[in-house]
């Protein structure tokens, strides 16, 4: 046969990937039901619809939100199959925009930001007094991290049966922060009574006390409670960030132990924004000031500042200096 002699009967076409038209036009979902984000494990999304917590769903991320980060906390859109029974798997099809979120790097030599929470609007700091002895320094950062995530932040004080709270409590008596105990004899009404209505994100290092205290705001949550290592640093009991129920309305938001906190993606600025009496007054700064103060800043504006606000100029002055400290590396 010569190849004159070929008609479309010899042709064989083989289908594939490129045998269906692509497009970029989403589907609307217009079905799609809300729900938030309360646990994240390899792939999957643990997700509550419209806040009930006892309607609960295992999601997917929906191919068409690509890589779209999603994180506890985070109000999404979900379809398919919304029974919650066992082997069920929904689809999130939309994350709406955040609120608020609490950001850090791995370290300060990190560019990469990641978003540990979304949409909490408190954070509070869990330090114990003793076991292990209370450091400054992650306070510090957290409040940095607070200020310029929109959240409100909140000092907790465990262990105070140890180890009295007031000196350490007052290293931040100029930062209008709320400061908050919870021994093992004292009640936890007044903690309760900060988070109720509130979604609260629970910080600190591991073997602080923050499981424990999850456990009595929660009993029913039995988060694992680990001792401390030999070297003087807790053990990582909580390894996922969770959202909790709490029942007088709100969420409580436990995150694994952390080691450090990196603040790379935070700049003089962000810090300064949150504090509402001081801002104002750094808009009238030269360019470039760090607002340090002399002898790095002469020309700082908030030098003219005299009487009550000075104590507020240094204590915000305190977090700059650590947010330098972290640019250094």
């Amino acid at each position: 046969m010569s190849r004159l002699d070929y008609d479309e009967s010899d042709v064989r076409i083989r289908s594939g990937r490129g045998s269906r038209p692509r497009t970029k036009t989403r589907p609307e979902h217009a079905d799609a039901e809300a729900a938030m984000v309360v646990t994240v494990d390899r792939g999957r999304w643990g997700c509550v619809l419209a806040g009930d917590p006892h309607r609960r769903v295992t999601a997917m991320r929906a191919r068409e939100l690509g890589r779209t980060p999603i994180v506890v906390g985070d109000d999404v859109e979900v379809v398919g199959d919304l029974s919650g029974r066992p082997d069920t798997l929904a689809r999130i099809v939309r994350r709406a925009e955040r609120r608020t979120v609490l950001r850090r790097t791995a370290d300060d030599t990190d560019p990469t930001e990641r978003v540990v929470v979304a949409n909490a609007d408190q954070m509070m700091v869990v330090v114990a007094l003793v076991d292990p002895p209370p450091r400054t320094g992650l306070v510090d950062r957290a409040l940095i991290a607070a200020y310029t995530g929109g959240l409100r932040p909140i000092l907790c004080l465990t262990k105070t049966d140890l180890a009295p709270a007031a000196p350490f409590a007052g290293q931040f008596a100029d930062l209008d922060l709320t400061v908050v105990t919870a021994g093992v004899d004292e009640p936890i009404e007044k903690v309760r009574a900060l988070l109720t209505g509130h979604i609260t994100v629970l910080l600190g290092h591991s073997g602080v006390g923050k499981s424990t205290l999850v456990n009595r705001l929660l009993p029913e949550a039995e988060r694992a409670i680990g001792g401390l290592s030999g070297v003087g640093k807790g053990r990582h009991t909580s390894t996922q960030s969770v959202a909790l129920p709490l029942a007088g309305g709100g969420w409580v938001i436990d995150t694994p132990g952390i080691r450090s906190f990196g603040l790379a993606h935070i700049r003089h600025d962000d810090v300064l924004v949150a504090f509402s009496d001081l801002a104002e007054v750094v808009s009238d700064c030269p360019r470039g000031c760090g607002h340090r103060g002399p002898p790095a800043d002469p020309e700082c504006a908030l030098d003219s500042l005299t009487g009550a606000p000075e104590r507020r100029i240094a204590a915000a002055r305190r977090l700059l200096a650590v947010l330098d400290e972290s640019m250094a590396y």
